[in-house]
Parts: C-alpha cells; sequence; structure tokens
C-alpha cells in the first residue's frame, strides 16, 4: 500500500471527526485537525470534556496502528479487531480490547445483541466469513456488498461493552484498504440514513452509501498524489 502521507493525513482527520460526531462528540472539524495533527486544543476556554478530547485524540492511534499493520501484511484477525478496539477506547474504558463481561443493547434496536460467552466464536466465524468473501469479490459494488453487510453483522454481535461503532467503522477502513480500494467514511451529514439502514438491517442501502464514500475517497486522493 502505497498512499500519500498528505492524503492519509487528511483521511483521517475527516474519519476521527465524522466517526466521533456520529457518537454524538460534539468537538469541531478544526478543532479535530488541530488534536489530530498538532497535538493542541484550539478554544481551552469552551470547557471541552475530557472524553470528546480523548474519542477524537485516540483515532491517532489507531489509525497509524492500521496503516502499520497494512504496511507490514499483517492479516485480518480477532487480535486486530482487539487492538483497534484498544487503541480507540484508551484512557476512556476500563476493558479497552476486551469482549464484553455483561449483556448490551442498542437503544432503539429490536434485536439483541450476541449473549457475552457467544462473542468469541461469533467473531471467529465473523472474521473466516468476511475474509472469504472479500477474496472472491470480483469490484467495488461487491466490496461495498461485504463491508456493508459484515458491518451490519459486526454490529449485532455488538463484541464490546462500548466503542462498538467507531471500532466498527475503523474495522471498514482496514479491510477496503486491504482489498486494494478507497476506504469508507461515514460521515456526519449522513448519521440518520446510517442509523437506520443498520436499524433496518438494509445492506443494499448501506452498501450504495459505502461505495458512494469510496468513489468520493478515490477521487480525493488523487488530488494528493
Amino acid at each position: 500500500m502505497n498512499l500519500p502521507q498528505d492524503y492519509l493525513d487528511d483521511v483521517l482527520v475527516r474519519m476521527a471527526y465524522h466517526s466521533s460526531a456520529i457518537e454524538g462528540n460534539t468537538i469541531s472539524l478544526a478543532e479535530t485537525v488541530s488534536i489530530i495533527l498538532e497535538d493542541t486544543i484550539i478554544s481551552p476556554e469552551k470547557g471541552m470534556k475530557t472524553r470528546e478530547f480523548y474519542e477524537v485524540a485516540n483515532h491517532k492511534q489507531a489509525f497509524d496502528y492500521i496503516i502499520s499493520a497494512l504496511n507490514n501484511d499483517e492479516p485480518f484477525s480477532e487480535l486486530v479487531i482487539k487492538k483497534i478496539h484498544e487503541l480507540l477506547l484508551d484512557r476512556i474504558q476500563f476493558d479497552k480490547g476486551q469482549y464484553k463481561a455483561t449483556q448490551s443493547a442498542i437503544i432503539g434496536a429490536t434485536f439483541n445483541t450476541a449473549k457475552p460467552h457467544e462473542v468469541p466464536n461469533l467473531i471467529l466465524q465473523w472474521v473466516d466469513n468476511t475474509l472469504y468473501r472479500l477474496e472472491i469479490a470480483e469490484n467495488i459494488d461487491d466490496v461495498a456488498e461485504v463491508l456493508a453487510d459484515s458491518h451490519i453483522q459486526f454490529e449485532r454481535i455488538h463484541p464490546f461493552s462500548d466503542g462498538n461503532g467507531r471500532t466498527g467503522r475503523m474495522i471498514n477502513i482496514y479491510l477496503a484498504l486491504m482489498t486494494g480500494y478507497a476506504p469508507v467514511v461515514v460521515k456526519v451529514d449522513d448519521r440518520a440514513l446510517y442509523i437506520n439502514l443498520l436499524s433496518k438491517e438494509d445492506s443494499h442501502g448501506l452498501a450504495k452509501l459505502f461505495k458512494e464514500s469510496m468513489e468520493f475517497e478515490a477521487e480525493r486522493m488523487t488530488q494528493f498524489s
């Protein structure tokens, strides 16, 4: 994988902002640039919450990890998933990088998430199935469909006590780049649509949203080459 560093910085900032905002984080895009690229905060007088700061800042170490893993041809696995979660929830969650120990529920969802004892085997099956489907995918439509369906299934499993959405979206970036396609960045502007598609388990609708993002990112890459 050989992507321009300027593009990697650009997509990291945008992904950190949008993924955090989807979860309700109030830090602005300009503040995200400052946090991620300059290690500073633009408006400390705003009274920025410590958790919100780390929710954004942690994206850098998680993103750096997946880029390093991809460059070193590290195979996608359960360990990668746990590491991504550990880095995203660093200084936020006591059980970072560990599967949930108690039953969890998704607000507004009509289905039950996996029971804690079911998670390890379900994740192993999810990894194997996702990798197989990506291996036989022939084009961007196939890849977008796999990523969408896998994202829905990951959310259904809900393996962690918190941070499942952020982890799942970072995994999508990993898998898209691993497969040779541009990353998927779900924008906060599409939050309502995204959540609705997840809730309805509409993999075709979600695949359309993902494909549009991948095409946008592919075009944006050319601006940094």
